[in-house]
């Protein structure tokens, strides 16, 4: 392609965001201007799919600009099949957000939709920067707009929620600011593949191991890192809940994958099992606690927790994989099940959070003991409310099942007791799932909803689209699974080369 795509899919949705910004004048077609332009971000996201080359293990559609010459970092772009999953999830997402908030009286509304349009942007940066530096600038730029739909347009605790997000985050930010400049102090770039490509000491590896790993465990969350989440889901609004889940907390998982495996893999062989029983505690307790919440946005974040519980999981079991069989094929299938994951996640939670964000729009509660029979008088919304509960707990035929199944799969070859623990959230999950359907969705109705409309035209269509993608990457999970393979089988040979020296 001639133009900079990854250029354009970064600084439009940027600029878009601060020309709303600084205009406080009344935009009369401002929701279609705000959906024009994430539907700009979709088509480029499309383009972008169309003309990339899974069989290229390599970063494509590369830009290199020198940025800040006397520190040698560079503007420096580039994905590979991880980033352009990453991309269009991100662009999917943030597009039914505008669709979703199209619906939606909002104060101040210049300033909410130019808060999504610039994560939109930050996002994309922080999915295809090969700099570290730029991708730090990205990763951490992303605080900013998500800080702002909590702390304004959030609940009642609104302000607490915020904070303790922004403080979480930004803590484990530093921490990995320093591991950067500690390897460009020893390799001289912040060039992602002079990253991979760098050399350091056991005792090197898994200090830098320790302090990027904190930074992408808060942000995933892993346990014990996790508290800020229920927290920040339950006072952002219905959008910023959707961006949350489906989106935030891929961005650690993204930066395990980019930053943290690759680049100091002898450090996680060393302390990969205290991360594996972080992960389990996370499948199973965190789990256990979304049984007993009564707060239906608190019982999804902690749903999302244990769920990011099988990603890692997945990340960290290649190491025994490795130590253990040496068989390749069984690391890619535990890579390739926690992508799975992780794509999977965003599609179901961002629905999960738009049922419940509907329905409190209605009751204006989130309380499951105050509402139940939703069935009754809203059949649309229940049916979609039970199907999306049904995909969370890994229901066959939907796309969680398969990144689930492909991760007890390779902890089983691992290890019986893990494999074990694993499957037993399909358990866990299945009791919290059914457990909300049978006490919101069916039962006789406890406050007379008969003024209350179902979903409109706009919210089915947005319901709809989420279930098909669910149904479609469940049915056939073979393509996103081929698409990945060249870059996930590139990364394991890297690692067991790195191992191996």
């Amino acid at each position: 392609m001639n133009i900079n795509i990854l250029s354009l899919l970064i600084w439009l949705p940027i600029f878009s965001g601060l020309l709303l910004l600084f205009y406080n004048r009344k935009i009369k077609y401002i929701n279609l201007y705000n959906i024009f332009i994430n539907a700009l971000i979709f088509v480029f996201s499309v383009l972008l799919l169309k003309n990339f080359n899974h069989a290229i293990a390599d970063f494509q559609f590369v830009e290199n600009i020198q940025w800040i010459e006397y520190l040698n970092i560079n503007y420096y772009l580039g994905v590979d099949a991880i980033s352009i999953l990453l991309i269009l999830l991100n662009s999917i997402i943030f597009l039914i957000v505008a669709f979703y908030n199209s619906t939606l009286t909002i104060k101040k509304q210049n300033h909410y939709y130019a808060s999504f349009l610039i994560a939109n942007g930050l996002t994309i940066g922080v999915f295809s920067a090969l700099d570290a530096i730029l991708f730090y600038v990205f990763f951490e730029a992303l605080l900013i707009p998500m800080f702002l739909i909590i702390g304004i347009w959030g609940g009642p605790n609104r302000i607490y929620a915020a904070i303790k997000f922004f403080i979480y985050t930004f803590l484990g930010s530093v921490l990995l600011l320093i591991s950067f400049i500690y390897i460009n102090s020893t390799i001289h770039s912040f060039n992602v593949n002079s990253f991979y490509d760098a050399h350091f000491s056991l005792a090197e590896q898994e200090w830098l191991f320790i302090a990027m790993a904190i930074a992408f465990a808060i942000k995933i969350p892993m346990f014990p890192f996790h508290t800020w989440l229920p927290d920040a889901h339950v006072e952002a609004p219905t959008s910023g809940s959707v961006i949350l889940a489906a989106i935030l907390l891929k961005v650690g998982a993204y930066g395990f994958l980019r930053y943290v495996i690759p680049v100091v893999p002898m450090g996680a062989l060393s302390l990969d099992i205290y991360f594996i029983i972080l992960s389990l505690i996370a499948i199973v307790y965190v789990g256990m606690i979304a049984i007993v919440q009564d707060d239906m946005k608190k019982l999804i974040a902690y749903s999302s927790i244990s769920h990011m519980g099988f990603v890692t999981l997945g990340f960290f079991i290649i190491f025994q994989l490795f130590s253990n069989t040496s068989i390749k094929e069984d690391i890619v299938i535990s890579l390739s099940g926690s992508m799975y994951q992780i794509i999977s996640h965003g599609f179901i939670s961002a629905a999960l959070f738009i049922c419940v964000g509907s329905i409190y729009d209605r009751y204006k509660t989130k309380k499951i003991s105050e509402i139940s029979g939703i069935l009754n008088q809203m059949p649309i919304y229940g049916w979609f409310f039970v199907f999306f509960a049904l995909a969370n707990c890994g229901m066959p035929g939907t796309s969680s099942f398969v990144g689930e199944l492909l991760i007890i799969i390779s902890s089983f070859k691992a290890n019986f007791i893990y494999s074990i623990l694993a499957s037993g959230t399909l358990v866990i999950s299945a009791a919290y799932s059914m457990w909300l359907v049978k006490r919101v969705i069916y039962g006789e109705s406890q406050i007379n909803i008969n003024n209350y409309i179902d979903a409109n035209k706009r919210e089915t269509i947005i319901l709809f689209t989420l279930s098909l993608i669910v149904l479609i990457l469940g049915i056939y999970p073979d393509y996103m699974i081929t698409f990945m393979n060249a870059t996930l089988v590139n990364m394991v040979d890297n690692i067991i080369i790195k191992i191996s020296i």
